[in-house]
């Protein structure tokens, strides 16, 4: 049945969904007209704000950059090569590759969103290596898994609204990850996501006649050290392994300390650092690591032109207050136990728009913890529902997919189809267990 729901959905979107680069254009015209049309701002306001907002995200932009490339050459390393392909010898089928790549990109998520992005398509590279199977279905699988983010140890809201001198702390005070990450109904549906996500990708596997499989000598590092002799002096301090060693272990000293000693938790750019420093050791020479780079900058691209439209879309929604009036016209229809629901339902719509946790949570946060307090609701419960909603509607967004495909070396067309799916049957199930758990 799975597969006679997926084959029509897949076709559609492989006919249909455009580049997301041309995606991003199409969106920023739409909220440039939505915009000009229901809100105060004149059509020269917006473009304003479209301008000026370009450039908001530069630093995001190159931090996701950087989480591509430096995954992808740690990833490249002689080491993690093996490593991988030693985890992927488990899968013995197609089935139970599909299995393993949802759970291992589930459980890296849930550590941390940039981490659970590089290390599922990675994962799902080395399985397409062992075995065939469906390369989409794999690689939609392992992006699959990035939903769980926002429940977990690096969600923007839970973090954000557990830190002292959060901006609503004067409303809400400080609510603990106890109440939020740990709580039983995040908890529940976390777990509930661990046994359905997987069986439900699994389950979305054509008949083998039908799958499409990838070439594996394409999936094979195109890396090869050098062996050349008769160096130059220039050339022998690039290929000596020991300038690589000693910043590398200088690198990795200083993220023990900042584990240990500080008692560092997981962030973006210590997940950068931790990738980076141990590619930089693992390849040895700085030969072998500029080799390494300029292979993965090549998936880099998308990523680099794509920010600063989401950056400009953004600012948009957020100044001209379009994203209010969207939160705004759930809240005024909920009652205490819809609240959640319609916050969930908000949130996923409001993330097609305004791609990023913590900037969605200052959008949506002035409207639902009012409400929340109005309706006597459970904020906490409220402040999670909008964690998932953003999450949820990520696996149809182009936006948080480009690391995956980038890695992959598909395109957003490629996984959509059964990416809408899985949003439809986890959209059922994040709603109900915030609604009724």
């Amino acid at each position: 049945m799975l597969n006679k729901i997926t084959r029509p959905l897949s076709n559609v979107v492989e006919r249909y969904l455009p580049d997301p680069f041309v995606f991003v254009i199409i969106l920023t015209l739409l909220v440039m007209l939505m915009a000009t049309l229901f809100t105060p701002a004149a059509p020269s306001e917006v473009i304003e704000i479209w301008g000026t907002g370009l450039w908001n995200l530069l630093t995001f932009a190159m931090q996701m950059l950087l989480v591509l490339i430096a995954g992808f050459m740690l990833a490249n390393t002689p080491l993690c090569g093996k490593l991988l392909s030693k985890l992927a010898q488990c899968a013995k089928s197609p089935g139970q590759a599909i299995l393993l790549v949802t759970v291992v990109s589930m459980f890296a998520s849930w550590l941390n969103w940039g981490f659970g992005l590089v290390v599922g398509a990675l994962f799902a590279k080395a399985l397409a290596r062992q075995i065939e199977v469906d390369y989409r279905v794999l690689v939609a699988s392992a992006y699959s898994g990035f939903i769980v983010w926002h429940g977990g140890l690096a969600g923007s809201v839970p973090l954000t609204v557990a830190s002292e001198g959060h901006f609503a702390q004067s409303q809400i005070g400080i609510l603990t990850t106890e109440q939020t990450i740990f709580s039983y109904f995040n908890l529940i549906l976390l777990a509930v996501m661990l046994i359905i996500l997987p069986l439900l990708n699994r389950a979305m596997l054509p008949p083998k006649k039908e799958q499409i499989f990838i070439d594996k000598v394409k999936l094979h590092s195109a890396l090869q050290s050098s062996t050349k002799t008769n160096l130059t002096p220039a050339e022998r301090l690039e290929h000596s392994p020991l300038l690589g060693g000693i910043i590398g272990l200088i690198g990795c000293g200083y993220l023990g300390h900042f584990f240990i000693v500080e008692n560092g938790g997981l962030n973006l750019n210590i997940i950068i650092a931790l990738f980076l420093f141990l590619a930089i050791l693992l390849h040895g020479s700085a030969a072998n690591t500029l080799n390494a780079l300029q292979e993965a900058i090549k998936g880099g691209a998308g990523i680099v032109i794509q920010f600063p439209f989401y950056a400009g879309i953004m600012a948009i929604m957020v100044k001209t207050g379009l994203a209010e009036q969207i939160s705004a016209g759930f809240v005024s229809i909920s009652s205490a136990q819809s609240l959640p629901f319609w916050s969930f339902l908000s949130a996923g719509l409001v993330n097609i728009f305004v791609p990023s946790g913590g900037g969605q949570w200052a959008v949506q946060a002035p409207i639902v913890i009012p409400a929340a307090q109005a309706l006597e609701a459970d904020i906490a419960r409220v402040a999670m529902a909008v964690a998932w909603g953003d999450a949820w509607t990520n696996l149809i967004q182009p936006f948080w997919a480009l690391p995956v495909l980038a890695i992959a070396g598909l395109k957003a067309r490629d996984i959509m189809g059964f990416c809408l799916l899985q949003l439809v049957v986890t959209g059922v199930i994040i709603a109900a267990v915030l609604t009724f758990v």
